[in-house]
């Protein structure tokens, strides 16, 4: 069974940094993509950052120059790095994966973990 376990979210003062990760675990034959959205009270979730199978990254252009993503390949894993961190960036964060197969023949899935909150204090 595929499931997302995200870890990394926490309190942080304004101008720190936190870094997220996210393992995809269970039987995976391939991930096109993975991200992380993030929804904030009262508004809609919004894309913070994502990276595709050959690395292209795309990110929020409230984030670029603040917040990097990476990816682990190896360990289905992707990572978020988040620097000089404002109050408005406190939300909770969601990991997603696009694209998910299991075995060479199977449909493509999307997945998303369970969330983790991100406070950031001013």
């Amino acid at each position: 069974q595929v499931q997302l376990v995200e870890s990394g979210g926490g309190l942080v003062q304004a101008g720190g940094s936190l870094r997220l990760s996210c393992a995809v675990t269970g039987s995976i034959f391939s991930i096109n993509a993975m991200g992380w959205y993030r929804q904030a009270p009262g508004k809609q979730r919004e894309l913070v950052a994502a990276i595709r199978g050959d690395g292209i990254t795309n990110y929020a252009d409230s984030v670029k120059g603040r917040f990097t993503i990476s990816r682990v390949y190896a360990k289905n894993t992707v990572l978020l790095q988040m620097n000089s961190l404002k109050p408005e960036d406190t939300a909770v964060y969601y990991c997603n994966a696009q694209g998910v197969k299991v075995t060479p023949g199977s449909e493509r899935r999307d997945y998303w973990g369970q969330g983790t909150q991100v406070t950031v204090s001013s």
